[in-house]
């Protein structure tokens, strides 16, 4: 059922978005990473899953879903505050911290909640079709 295998492939792709912005969030103030530098944001790039690669037309299949292509790290500059009393501040008394905006993330928060919503209100449709066909063919 390809309408249930698109669903479940947003389901999969937005439980990994509101999996990372968790982790955004969770990590709001961590200062020092193992690579060294604070926390740097996190988000998913997705994208359509292909067509060509199953050698099939648009015509013959629609589509397929999404996937997750990579998750980057956002590159926007870490936020300075000023606190000398920190153990990770520079020498004029800055700390870097992690270039997470609160607000963003939860505007992510609900968007990509949102988008979980729409997909499993398409599959519970999609499995409601599939039981009414299978009681008419009855």
């Amino acid at each position: 059922m390809p309408a249930l295998a698109i669903s479940a492939s947003g389901l999969t792709a937005e439980r990994l978005r509101l999996d990372l912005i968790a982790n955004n969030l969770a990590n709001i103030n961590t200062t020092r990473t193992p690579r060294g530098g604070p926390y740097r944001r996190q988000v998913p790039v997705f994208a359509e899953k292909l067509r060509e690669a199953l050698g099939q037309s648009p015509e013959q299949a629609p589509g397929r879903g999404v996937e997750v292509a990579a998750i980057v790290e956002d590159n926007t500059p870490p936020r300075l505050v000023y606190d000398p009393s920190h153990p990770d501040a520079d020498p004029n008394g800055y700390v870097a911290l992690p270039n997470i905006n609160i607000v963003t993330e939860m505007v992510d928060m609900i968007t990509a909640t949102r988008a979980y919503e729409a997909n499993v209100t398409v599959l519970n449709a999609a499995k409601a079709m599939t039981l009414k066909a299978l009681e008419i063919g009855r």
